[in-house]
């Protein structure tokens, strides 16, 4: 850890030669990104000091001493965040920003109160929009030990529906804006949020199981992006032990890129992709882990290529289920791109929640999902 001194000088109007020497520089301390006190969500990889990651929904907690807090920071797009200051994280957040340069600084937080505070950072744009680097840490206090993970931790696997594509939209006719992409507005974030867990995402837009959205990539699909450590990379390969959460459940949202624009995949194809995924995630995290698969109202056949594949992959612990086309509609609920909006959203957590409490033994509590 390293110090600076840095002497902040505000007014850009003072005359040449006004006197400086009255304004007191401020001790500032440099913490590296891959200090052990910082917790992380979500698949990452370290490089020395730098910690970089892209895919959508990925996270960091630090709390330190001290009325402000920075970053040193890299994206090699233009990738959105959403912050909390001082709370945990739920539907709005207290800022949302742009970063959109190299080897940057970003106020987080400034002008808050003594003692201690926390802050959380999410990605709320995958990885097509940026790749970020999280190079180090400006205080003016001590950084202290983040709080631990939660008791409970979710991965969800999927497409742009995983992602937020449009959730912030009400208008299904609108275009795709990175600017209204939010995966806190998810069925994967409320779902989270209503049985107190992390997650983390491993989703990617226009992704298939066999076949991806209008036969776009062929021969490349979730199943293989799901082995990475990023998301717009193939090398390098994802290993359990790059610091991630083990979760307790595993829900899988795909299939509705593979039925897109009036085509649909051979089922060989779909069933033999769809259990090498599930082996996958049963190799990653053991056999009893339970996994639950979704299929979305994209086609009268996709349940069935699904239930089919399940039974056949032989495997345990291993559920599937449907969201139907009338879960919501396709009024007031879809947002860019005839994509669930967050109402939409909240339509899908409220079919799946009752799945991932029998499959996990979670108690349903009397509480809205939000």
């Amino acid at each position: 850890m390293r110090k600076l001194i840095i002497t902040l000088m505000a007014g850009l109007g003072l005359a040449a030669g006004a006197d400086l020497s009255a304004k007191k520089a401020k001790e500032t301390i440099e913490t590296p990104a891959s200090d052990s006190r910082i917790e992380y969500t979500g698949r990452t990889q370290v490089n020395g000091n730098d910690v970089t990651y892209d895919w959508s929904g990925t996270y960091f907690r630090v709390k330190f001493n001290g009325p402000s807090l920075a970053i040193k920071c890299s994206d090699t797009k233009n990738s959105w965040f959403n912050l909390w200051i001082d709370k945990e994280m739920c539907p709005v957040a207290d800022r949302k920003f742009l970063v959109a340069a190299k080897d940057t600084v970003i106020v987080l937080a400034e002008g808050l109160g003594k003692g201690e505070h926390e802050v959380i950072l999410q990605k709320r744009t995958e990885g097509e929009q940026g790749r970020f680097t999280v190079h180090s840490f400006l205080t003016e206090g001590q950084i202290l030990q983040a709080d631990g993970r939660k008791e409970r931790h979710i991965e969800f696997v999927g497409d742009s529906y995983t992602c937020g594509y449009g959730t912030e939209s009400n208008d299904k006719d609108d275009p795709f804006l990175a600017e209204t992409e939010n995966c806190n507005l998810t069925y994967a974030a409320i779902a989270s949020r209503y049985f107190g867990a992390d997650f983390n995402l491993v989703s990617h837009s226009g992704q298939g199981i066999a076949r991806n959205y209008d036969n776009a990539g062929p021969g490349y699909h979730m199943p293989h992006r799901y082995r990475q450590v990023f998301n717009t990379a193939k090398e390098p390969l994802w290993t359990p032990d790059m610091g991630a959460h083990t979760p307790d459940i595993v829900v899988i949202y795909l299939g509705t890129n593979d039925f897109s624009t009036n085509q649909q995949p051979l089922e060989a194809n779909f069933r033999n992709n769809y259990i090498s995924l599930l082996n996958s995630i049963k190799e990653n995290y053991g056999a009893d882990i339970p996994i639950l698969c979704m299929g979305s109202n994209a086609d009268p056949y996709l349940y069935d290529y699904i239930r089919n594949a399940v039974n056949v992959s032989g495997l345990k612990n291993v559920a599937y289920m449907t969201v139907s086309r009338f879960a919501h509609d396709y009024e007031g609920d879809l947002g860019a791109s005839w994509h669930p909006n967050y109402k939409g959203h909240l339509k899908v957590a409220s079919c799946m929640i009752p799945y991932i409490a029998s499959l996990t033994g979670w108690e349903m509590e009397e509480k809205p999902y939000r």
